[in-house]
C-alpha cells in the first residue's frame, strides 16, 4: 500500500474567497508531504444569476479547469478538507448537494476512519463562521470520521481566534483572505494531514 497520505480539498466558492483559502490548504498539505487533489463542487446557480455578478462570472472563468468533485475523491483520500462560504450559518447548497450524493459510500463504511476538517468565509464579522463549521462537522460525525481542528495549537491562532477551523470575513466578497486567514487555513490543513499520516501508519504498520 502506498505510504503517502492522500488529501482531498473539496470546496465551493462563488467569487473566489473560499477558493483562495482552498489553495492555501493545498499548499500546506503538499508541504506536509501529501498527494493532494483540489476539487470544486458543481455549481447549482443559473447562468443568468452568475452573469449578473461580475465577480462570480470572473471566478467561474478563472476556475473552469478545476475538476469537479466526485464520490471517488472521497474514497481515494485519507484526509478530506472541505470549504464553503456561509449560508445562514450553514454550508452552501452546492457543497450540501455533493454531500447528499455520498449515501452509498457511507452505507458501505468507506467514509469512516478518515481525517476531516474544514474552513469557511462570511460576508460580515462573525456571520455564522463557527456555526457553519460545526454544522459541517456533524456530517463528518455521521460518517465516523476523525475531526481535526486547529484549536489553539499555534500562537497564530490567538490572533485568528477560531479554534474550530479557518475562517475569514470578506466584507461581501470585497476583502481577500489576509495573512491571518491563510495562516489559519494552512495550519488546519497541516494538522489534518499529519494526523492522517499518523493514522495511516498505524493502520498499515
Amino acid at each position: 500500500m502506498d505510504g503517502q497520505v492522500k488529501v482531498a480539498v473539496i470546496y465551493y466558492s462563488a467569487t473566489g474567497i473560499t477558493y483562495q483559502m482552498a489553495q492555501a490548504a493545498v499548499e500546506a498539505a503538499e508541504e506536509a508531504g501529501a498527494e493532494v487533489r483540489l476539487r470544486k463542487v458543481r455549481e447549482l446557480a443559473p447562468d443568468e444569476a452568475i452573469r449578473s455578478n461580475s465577480g462570480w462570472q470572473a471566478h467561474r472563468l478563472e476556475t473552469q479547469d478545476v475538476m469537479e468533485a466526485q464520490p471517488d475523491d472521497l474514497s481515494w483520500a485519507d484526509v478530506i478538507i472541505m470549504g464553503s462560504p456561509t449560508r445562514y450559518g450553514m454550508i452552501a447548497a452546492q457543497l450540501k448537494q455533493f454531500i447528499d450524493t455520498t449515501g452509498p459510500l457511507w452505507a458501505a463504511g468507506v467514509l469512516a476512519d478518515k481525517v476531516y476538517s474544514g474552513f469557511t468565509s462570511t460576508a460580515t464579522a462573525h456571520g455564522g463562521q463557527e456555526a457553519t463549521l460545526l454544522s459541517l462537522y456533524t456530517v463528518f460525525y455521521h460518517w465516523g470520521g476523525v475531526v481535526v481542528t486547529p484549536g489553539y495549537t499555534d500562537p497564530s491562532q490567538f490572533v485568528a481566534g477560531n479554534p474550530y477551523g479557518a475562517s475569514h470575513t470578506s466584507n461581501n466578497g470585497e476583502v481577500a483572505p489576509d495573512h491571518v486567514a491563510l495562516t489559519a487555513t494552512a495550519l488546519t490543513a497541516k494538522r489534518a494531514t499529519l494526523m492522517g499520516a499518523a493514522l495511516k501508519r498505524g493502520m498499515t504498520g
